[in-house]
C-alpha cells in the first residue's frame, strides 16, 4: 500500500515513525501496526518529483469499526493498553519530532495567550457569529494552560498520541476484535495518561458511548495500572486533546493553509465537545477508576 505524505515534507517526523514501526514490528503484539518496507537500498521512504515523501506498506487486511458498534470497545481497550507496554519499553537512538500535548506554546508558536484571548474576545467577521462558542474554548483554553506544569510530574513514555476508531482496523469476520492499529505520525514521548484520555475524548458523542467507554476501560485496565494521580488527571487531559485541536486549527487559519469554513466548522465541533466534556469527564473517569480496581482484586 503507497501511502504519500501530504501534510508535511519533514524527514525526521518520517524517520522517527518508521523506526518506532519497526522496533514494534519485532514484537509479539496481538494486533498488527503498519510496517514499512525497505527500497533496494535499504531506505523506507522515498522523494517524489513533487517533492513530497512517499513509502509502501506491508497491506494489512481488515475493516474500519462500524460507528454505531460497541462490540470492538473491549478489543481496542485491550489493544491499546498492549501498545502502551509495548511503546513503554522500545528503544530508539532517534529524538520525537512532535512535542508533549501539554507544551501548547512550543507546539503552536501563532497561539500565544494573547492571541488567543484576542482571537475569541474579538473575532474576525466570519468567526463573529460564534462568539459563545469561541467563549467556550477560550474558557477551557484558560483552565488548561494553569494547569499544564502539574501534568509534567505524571509518568511519561513513548505515546501514539492519535489514536481514535479511525485509526484502527477490525478482523472482517469479527468486528468486535481489533486487527491492526494504525497512523503512529505523532508518537512522541508524552503522558502516559493521554493515550487513554485521548481515546475516551473521541467517544464523546458517539452512538453506544456509555457501552465504550466501560467496555474501553474494561480491556485497557487488563494491561495497565495507571496510578490514581494520571486517573485524576483524566479531566483535564480529555480538556487538553480538544483545546489541542482548536489551536491546531487555529494556526492552519493564521497560516492561510485553511480558509475560514473550515475553522469554523471545528469550533462548533470543538466547543460541543467540551460541553460535553463538562458533564461526562468525570462519569469517565470513574469507569476507569472502576476498571483498575476490578483488575486490582
Amino acid at each position: 500500500m503507497l501511502r504519500i505524505y501530504n501534510t508535511h515534507r519533514d524527514k525526521d517526523k518520517i524517520e522517527f515513525e518508521h523506526d518506532i514501526l519497526h522496533e514494534l514490528g519485532q514484537l509479539p503484539l496481538s494486533f498488527q501496526v503498519p510496517m514499512p518496507i525497505p527500497t533496494e537500498s535499504g531506505v523506507t521512504l522515498a522523494l517524489t518529483e513533487e517533492g513530497k515523501y512517499a513509502c509502501l506498506f506491508k497491506y494489512i487486511a481488515g475493516e474500519s469499526p462500524v460507528a454505531e458498534d460497541t462490540g470492538y470497545a473491549f478489543s481496542f481497550g485491550e489493544a491499546a493498553g498492549e501498545m502502551s507496554a509495548a511503546l513503554a519499553a522500545v528503544n530508539t537512538q532517534l529524538s520525537p519530532v512532535y512535542r508533549p500535548y501539554y507544551e501548547l506554546q512550543h507546539a503552536y508558536p501563532l497561539c500565544s495567550r494573547d492571541s488567543i484571548r484576542e482571537l475569541c474576545q474579538h473575532p474576525p467577521e466570519p468567526l463573529r457569529e460564534l462568539q459563545l462558542e469561541l467563549n467556550v474554548l477560550l474558557e477551557a483554553y484558560e483552565d488548561i494552560v494553569d494547569s499544564l506544569s502539574e501534568l509534567e510530574q505524571l509518568p511519561h513514555q513513548l505515546v501514539h498520541g492519535d489514536l481514535n476508531a479511525s485509526n484502527l482496523l477490525v478482523e472482517r469476520g469479527d468486528p468486535g476484535q481489533v486487527a491492526a492499529l494504525l497512523d503512529f505520525e505523532f508518537c512522541t514521548r508524552d503522558v502516559r495518561a493521554m493515550e487513554p484520555a485521548v481515546i475516551l475524548s473521541g467517544f464523546l458523542g458517539e452512538a453506544g458511548e456509555e457501552e465504550k467507554v466501560k467496555e474501553f476501560c474494561r480491556g485497557y485496565s487488563r494491561r495497565v495500572r495507571l496510578a490514581e494521580a494520571e486517573i485524576a488527571a483524566f479531566p483535564t487531559l480529555m480538556k487538553l486533546r480538544k483545546v489541542d485541536v482548536f489551536l491546531h486549527f487555529v494556526s492552519r487559519f493564521l497560516e492561510g493553509t485553511d480558509k475560514s469554513e473550515v475553522l469554523c466548522e471545528q469550533v462548533k465541533l470543538l466547543s460541543a465537545d467540551i460541553r460535553q466534556l463538562s458533564a461526562r469527564s468525570l462519569e469517565m473517569q470513574e469507569q476507569m477508576r472502576q476498571a483498575m480496581m476490578e483488575e486490582r482484586k
